[in-house]
This record gives C-alpha cells, structure tokens and sequence, in this order.
C-alpha cells in the first residue's frame, strides 16, 4: 500500500472512531439515530461499517449534527478519506465570520430607534430593534434553517416590497444557526456582484450566504448568470454540504427574472430563472389579523416601538413600512423645498432607470438643473444644493435618511489576485444613496417620465461605471431618446463594458462595417467577454476567410470561450464543408474540447448519415468524451439495434457511470419490454445508481407483482428514496385500487414526503370522510406544508363552517398561497352566492393575487352579465389591478361606446396600466384626431414603450422633451 493509501485509510478509520464515541456518547442506537437523521439504515450502516465505503459528505454532515461533534473536522476528514482535494487551503477559512459576531444593521435590517450608547462600556453605538412578529413565511424558513442545520444545503430567496420585513425575517431565522457556530457572509466588497464572483467558489460548509437586495447579484445578463451558475454549484457540490443561501427581492425583479422571453427574444437570466425556481417565498406587504394581534400583545408588554407603529398601521397592517419611516420619507419628500424635491427626484430617476446605489453628489447637483420651474429655479441661492443635501441627510425618527451620505469601498485584493479585465473609474466627490422606500415611491409615481435634458446632460458628464452608462444607454435607447443612447452607449464602450462593445460591434456588422465590426469584437473579447471573438470568427468565416476565422476561435478558446471552436465547426458544416468542419472539430476535440466532435454527430444524424454520425460518436468517445457513447447508443435503440445499444450503453457505463445502464432501462420500461428494463434497472442498482429503484418497482408493478413492487419501494424509502413509494401509489390511485394507493401514500408520509399527506385528505375528502380529510391536512399544514391550507380550507367549507374556511385561507394568502381564498370564492360562485365570492375574491385580491376579482368578472361577462361585470371590473381596479379598467374599457369599445371606452383606458394609465397609450392613441388618430395622437405615442415613448412605428414616425428619435430630434447622425 502507498503512503497515499496509507493516509486515507487512516483518514477513514479516524473518522468513523469518532463516529463510534459520537454515538456512545449520546448514548444512541443506531435505529434511534437513523430516525433522528432521516438517514435510510442501509446508509447509516454503511457510514459505521469498517471497510465499508467512504461516507458522503450529506451523511457527515447529518451525523454530526446529532451527535454534537464538529462538522467541519469531519467533512476534512471524509475529503482526506475519498482523496479529494480541499476545497480552501490549510490555514484559511472560508468568506465570513461567525453569526453572533454580526451587527444586524451591517446585514441592512432597517433600525428602528434611535442610536444610543451603552454608558461606559467602550463599545461600538447599538441599535435597537422592535419585538419580531412571526408570520406564515416564517415557518418555511425556519423548516429551511432546519434542514440546512441537518445536513442539506438549501436556499430562499424572499420576495416582497420595499421595507416589508424581509432581511429582519432572514436575520431571525438564522439565529439557531448562530448557537451552531456557523458563519455568515455578506459579499459586498468592492462590489456586490464582484465580491461573490470572487469568493463563492471559497464558501465553507456550515455558511450562510447573504444576498440581500438579491438584484444587486444576479440582475446584470453578463454577471448575474455566472453568479447564479456559482451558487448552483454550491449548493449541489456534495463536498460542501451544507450551507443556507438567503435572499430577497422586489417583486418587480423577480418577475424580470422569473417570466419566461417570447419566441425569438433573449434569454438573458435562464440560469437565475432556474435558480429561483422553488426557491422564492412570498412576503406580504401587510400584516393579517393573527400577526397584528401578536403585535399588540407585545406592544402591551411594553414594545414602545410597536405600541407607536400600531397608533398608525393597525388598520391597514403595513406594520414594517411604518416601523421603517415610510410616511415621514415621503413627507419629506412631498413637502421638502424645491431643491430637495428636485435632487430626490434626481435620484429616483437614477436608480429606476438602472443606476447603481452610489449617486455622486456632482451628478444630482448637474442633473436637477431642468427638474427646477422657472420661478424656483429663479430664487435659487448659491449655497442651494448644500443647504438641500443637508436638509436630505437628517435621520427620520432616528431611522433612515431620505438621501443619506455614503462610501465607495475600495477593491482590495490578495497579492498576486488578478485584477478584473475592466477597472471603472474612481469617483470623486461625495456619493449619496437614496432611502429605499422613496426609491420604490419613485419606481410607482414617475414610471410614466422621462427625465429632463440635464439629466441625461450630467449622467454623461459624471456618471463612470459602465454598468451605469450602458443601463442609462438602454433607458435612453427604450424611451427612443436615440442621440442620446448613442451617446452614453458610446461612453460605456470606452469605459470597457463588454455587453455595449459587443452591441456596438453588431450594429456595425449590421451596417456592413465589418472592419469597424471586428475592432469592437476585439475590444469585447479583451474586456472579458470571449463571446465577441466567437462571432468575430463566424464573421470571417461566411465572408470566407477560413484562416483568420480558425485564427480567432482558437484565441475564443484560449481566452475560456471553448464553445467557439464547436460553433465554426458547425458552420463549416452547415456550410457545405464537412470536411473542413470535421477536420476543425477533431482538432478542437484533440485540444480538449469534446464536444465539438459530439454536436458534429448529431449534425450528421439529423441529415441521415447514420454511417458517419456513428463514425465521429465513436472518434468523440475515444478522445475522452463518455457521453457520446450514450448518445450512440439511444441513436442505436431508437434504430432497433438492441443489443448493440445494450452493449453501448455498458461502455457508457464503465466511463461514466451506471445512470446510462438506468437510461436504457427506462427506455425499455416505457417500451413495454419489461424483462429488459427489470434486468438493466437491477444491473445500474448493484452498480451503485439507487434512483433505478423506481423503475424496478414500478416493473414488478405493471407485471402484477404488487407485493414485489411494495417490497422495493419499501427499501427504496430506506435508503433515502422515499418518492418510490410515492410513484407506486399514484400508479395505483390512477388504476383504481385506493385502498392499496392510500396505504402506500402512508408509507410515503412515514418516509418523509409530506405532500404525501395533502393526497391522503383529498383522497378522504372525495371519500366524504370528511373527519379523518381534516385530519390529514391539519398533519401536513403542522409539519409545514403550507399548501394543504388550500385543502384544509375547502373541507371547512363544504361541512358548512365557512368563518373556519375563511380564517384558513387568509392564513394561506399570508403564506403567499393566494390560491385558497380564489378556490372558495369559485365555490361559493357555483353555489349562488355571488356576494359572498365577491368578498373572498377582493380578499384575495387585496392579498396580492390580483387576477382573482378579475377571472370572477370574467365569469360573469361569459354568462351575460354585463352589468354585475362592470362592478366587478372597477372592484378589481381598485384592488390594484389596472388591467380590470383595460378590460371594462374592451367591453365599452365592443358595444360601441368609444367615448366610454376612451374614458377608462384613459383611467387605466393613470393607474399604471401603460399599454392603454397605445390603444388610446390608435383611438384618437381613426376619429382623426391626429395631434393628440401625437402627443399619445409621445407619452407611450417617455414611459418606455415606443410605438411600433417608433422609427419612422421619428426617424432620428425624440429630444429629452418629447419633440423630434432634429438630423444629427
């Protein structure tokens, strides 16, 4: 044995010695241990037996949760066990610092009193905090704090508007996680985004990521989808199991991120979207009655800082914005001297459209020249903008200022760290920040302006990071003020930014400057973004340079980008050229970059030649690509070629794992040839593939041996795959046989699938065994699946109790479960009580699920009821659905009333719904009225949603006020 072996089996034996006395000294069997960390006992025995494999480090991590020892000591133990490499260096501990060590308020929890000292201790000012009211949002993160402590790494991010309580919830939710030693970490240094890219690759087990105001990280298309990528890594990588990412969010952003591009646009947060997917929580912008009644329990007992907010929130239970100084933001705001108002509105201009949180003070000075009338502007004095910035920067309460002074960080790096490819440049001066709420205040109110010349005038003349100028560019570029898009695109170019040098390189490709083109690929591909030189050689390569397109792929793939090799190879395929493309791939595949021989195969394969196609699925499996050999044997199964696929899919195996053996066994199942999946799903479980359980279960199921297939997924649950049980029993359910599909649901729940539960009550539900539905759901919403509140509610409501009924619903709406309050409103619809859905649905309206008043009207428009509808329509308008006055303005323009119809979309604007501009100025230019058409298209424009004919109605865009830019280019 070498000195290498000798390590890790000492490694090995060291770790499971402490194991043993762990166990021992918890005084624990290992049957009690097993059901304490839900660990199957095939695994648990695994982890104790000498010479047995090395545990995961998932199973580590349970382990020493329950038996009090120090993870961190026993994952480096596992990682010295398996002969891994060490994810941090000797000596150096991952980004952070242990969680007691943090102030809150460095964290961005609003503060809510005033700052005071502790009288002779030297220490640092504190500040205090308000009692912490726990709503239905908290349970889910708690149960997320819980399975991180256990062992799974897990992530949140909480969604909701400015100053709702979202980082006080994270912040109260890590707190047992700070009695377990872990750490937290706040990447923000030089900047947020940079910070993270920098250090999540460091992230230690036992960490908790802090990503408050979550669009700093993942909102840029260039940064945010690495970021994302790193975090997916992180959180997956067994080897880092396990740590706790919390995040929060506007609603607005996480729309941007989450909603899915039309056909043929960009998809520039695909990988945030996956990100967030399952992963956000909903945090409602008011208390409900339960939290409110909580609150004033505690202000009773002597909260003064409640006992205040209540004087002013309790009727309309937006506690936390209250707590946080909204109302005297906005009325400093309001009532604030002109040069105030005006350097506010400066700012929230700044930051709605896309400028980052550090405002220079040079700019909002230079930039509130046009936002002054004549008159003020008039009685100006010199010492204005001081005596206004000093006015904005006195706390509120205590609490917040409406433009608070602030600090750049500079970047600082270890010695020898290489310095990022573009380095904006350092300002000068004072820089500010405006107050969040105001900013959100700003985002609602003037989401309709376009800023004044001034504005654009100083943004170009102060403003120096290129993220500010190419965010500034495409507000400009949106709101068709072209001259001064091309302006600011062009001071981002030269500031560095990637993403605008390779746009600008595009528009010159498009303008058949391809030379002019090729500089800008260049300048993006040296800026980091390697992208620039793969479109640079496609360029090449139609216009037929063969030589200086291979050139620049490989320079694309020295510099990261090895996908361009691939796509030239493509081309040249594509192209004609199946031998160039061929030769190119295999050289790419020579140099490391497999896939190129890969994707050339399936080219070959979607165009017939299936002898080719099998010739390059080979050459890329021989220059280390064992994927290809799956893909060669699908191609083969689909071709009828079962035991040549069968013999692939072995070789697949051998090089990359038994989940090919399982690919094929699936294939087989939904072929009908059950022998052959049965043997195939057996052989990829002895090899270690524990998910073909479900397939061998689910054969002995469609082959009538249920007691053989029960038998399976029993063990399955055993060993951590309890979702077995799960399919099996809807298998079941879907042919009829309840009783055996309820029992298997059971085992199911008892293997910890909780939605396992919310089955059993509908099931019991549909039985009329209403008793023991209840029952179930009450089981699952107390476990912590929230979702069954929707069942729990509507079983309420069918034995009658339709208080109870309600009360649960408004639970599951402070949940962010709006659909219960929706799904009574439709049954008491269908049961004739048209009141009483139209209550539940504002209720659920009110609680953000605004489409709920709207679908009722809908119903009520189809059944003819015209008149009930165009109540409910101006109901749901007044919910906050602005869309509600669009639609009532459709059914006033289908009857024939043009000047009703222009009326309301003329009030659904005002209340936000833009896309009325347009169908109001097309209104006014059929009667003729050509000039407040005009000016209609002119407003649609300054909000930031030209017409379509945008160009050619103004072909040289709009000036800064909305009148046609005169020829410039």
């Amino acid at each position: 044995m070498s000195g290498e072996e000798d390590e890790r089996a000492a490694a090995l034996i060291e770790l499971r010695r402490r194991l043993d006395d762990g166990l021992a000294h918890r005084r624990l069997t290992k049957t009690q241990l097993a059901a304490r960390t839900r660990l199957g006992r095939t695994t648990l025995q695994a982890a104790f037996q000498p010479g047995g494999p090395v545990p995961s480090a998932a199973t580590i991590a349970a382990l020493a949760s329950q038996l009090g020892l120090q993870v961190e000591e026993l994952l480096e133990l596992r990682r010295a066990a398996a002969g891994e490499a060490d994810l941090l260096r000797a000596g150096q501990e991952g980004p952070g610092r242990p969680i007691g060590q943090w102030d809150p308020h460095d964290l961005e929890v609003h503060p809510a009193a005033t700052v005071t000292a502790i009288a002779g201790s030297g220490s640092r000012l504190q500040q205090a905090l308000p009692g912490y009211v726990r709503r239905a949002h908290d349970q889910v993160l708690a149960a997320a704090v819980r399975e991180a402590s256990q062992g799974r790494s897990r992530m949140l991010v909480l969604v909701g508007s400015s100053s709702t309580g979202k980082t006080r919830a994270c912040w109260e939710a890590v707190q047992p996680l700070a009695a377990e030693g872990w750490r937290l970490w706040h990447p923000h240094d030089p900047s947020r985004a940079e910070a993270a890219l920098a250090d999540l690759d460091r992230v230690a087990p036992r960490t908790v990521v802090w990503l408050n105001e979550a669009q700093h990280y993942l909102g840029s298309p260039r940064t945010g989808e690495r970021i994302a990528a790193a975090l997916h890594s992180l959180l997956t990588h067994p080897d880092r199991q396990s740590v706790l990412v919390l995040g929060t969010l506007w609603p607005e952003y996480a729309d941007s991120y989450t909603v899915l591009p039309r056909p043929g646009e960009p998809d520039p947060h695909s990988r945030v979207r996956e990100l967030l997917t399952g992963h956000t929580l909903t945090v409602p912008d008011a208390f409900g009655q339960e939290a409110l009644r909580a609150a004033t329990a505690l202000a009773q007992g002597g909260d003064r800082f409640l006992a205040d907010a209540l004087t002013r929130a309790h009727a309309h239970g937006r506690l936390t914005q209250d707590l946080a100084g909204a109302p005297e933001l906005l009325r400093r705001y309001e009532h604030g001297t002109p040069a105030a108002r005006a350097l506010l509105e400066v700012a929230m201009d700044a930051r709605r459209l896309g400028v980052g949180l550090h405002l220079p003070q040079s700019f909002l000075t230079d930039a509130a020249t046009d936002y002054f009338t004549d008159h003020d502007y008039d009685q100006l004095t010199e010492d204005w903008a001081e005596a206004a910035f000093a006015y904005l920067a006195r706390p509120v309460h205590g609490k917040q200022a409406p433009l608070r002074r602030t600090a750049t960080r500079p970047a600082r790096r270890p010695p020898g760290t290489a310095a990022a490819a573009t380095t904006p440049v350092p300002v000068t001066g004072p820089v500010f920040r405006l107050a969040d709420y105001l900013e959100q205040h700003g985002r609602g109110g003037r989401h309709r302006l376009c800023p004044p010349a001034s504005f654009w005038h100083a943004a170009h003349a102060h403003l120096t990071h290129p993220d500010d100028l190419n965010s500034l560019a495409t507000a400009a570029n949106g709101r068709h003020r072209l001259q001064w898009a091309h302006h600011l695109r062009h001071k981002a170019a030269d500031a560095g930014h990637p993403d605008v040098l390779f746009k600008l390189a595009l528009m010159k490709e498009e303008a058949g400057d391809r030379e002019g083109a090729e500089t800008f690929y260049q300048r993006a591909a040296d800026a980091g973004f390697p992208e620039g030189l793969a479109e640079l050689a496609q360029s090449r390569e139609v216009a037929g340079d063969q030589e200086g397109a291979e050139s620049v792929a490989w320079q694309a793939a020295e510099a990261g980008y090895a996908k361009a090799l691939t796509d030239l190879a493509r081309l040249r395929h594509e192209l004609g050229d199946r031998e160039g493309g061929e030769m190119l791939a295999r050289q790419a595949a020579d140099a490391g970059h497999t896939k190129a021989l890969t994707d050339l195969a399936h080219l070959r394969q979607l165009a017939g030649d299936l002898e080719g196609a099998e010739n390059l699925y080979r050459q890329a499996a021989g220059t280390g690509d064992p994927g290809a050999l799956a893909d060669l044997a699908q191609y083969r199964h689909e071709a009828g070629d079962w035991e040549g696929a069968e013999n692939l899919y072995r070789q697949a195996a051998d090089a990359c794992g038994p989940d090919a053996l399982a690919g094929l066994a699936r294939s087989r199942h939904g072929a009908g040839d059950w022998e052959g999946a049965y043997l195939l799903a057996l052989q990829a479980v002895d090899a270690g593939y524990l998910d073909a359980l479900d397939t061998l279960a689910q054969v002995r199921e469609m082959t009538g041996d249920q007691e053989g297939a029960e038998v399976l997924a029993q063990e399955a649950a055993e060993v951590g795959y309890p979702s077995v049980l799960f399919d099996l029993a809807r298998i079941r359910e879907e042919a009829g046989d309840r009783e055996s599909a309820e029992s298997l649901y059971r085992q199911a729940v008892d293997a910890g699938r909780l939605d396992a539960l919310d089955i059993l009550a509908r099931m019991r539900e549909t039985a009329r065994d209403r008793e023991n539905a209840e029952g179930l759901a009450r089981r699952a919403v107390e476990a912590g699946y929230l979702n069954a509140l929707d069942t729990l509610a509507r079983i309420r409501e069918t034995a009658g109790d339709r208080e109870g009924a309600e009360t649960l619903a408004r639970r599951a709406a402070e949940a962010g479960h709006f659909g219960a309050l929706y799904d009574l409103a439709r049954i008491r619809e269908e049961a004739g009580d048209r009141e009483g859905a139209e209550t539940l649905a504002r209720r659920a309206a009110e609680a953000g699920h605004f489409g709920a008043l709207y679908d009722l009207t809908r119903i009520r428009e189809e059944a003819g009821d015209r008149e009930s509808a165009e109540t409910l329509y101006r109901q749901a308008a007044g919910t906050g659905d602005p869309g509600a006055l669009a639609g009532l303005a459709r059914m006033r323009e289908m009857t024939g009333d043009l000047r009703g119809a222009e009326s309301l979309y003329r009030q659904a604007v005002d209340a936000g719904y833009l896309g009325a501009l347009d169908t109001l100025a097309r209104m006014r230019e059929t009667a003729g009225d050509h000039e407040e058409a005009e000016a209609l298209y002119r407003q649609a424009a300054d909000a930031g949603r030209p017409p379509l004919g945008a160009k050619k109605r103004w072909p040289y865009g709009l000036d800064p006020d909305g009148s046609p830019t005169p020829p410039w280019l």
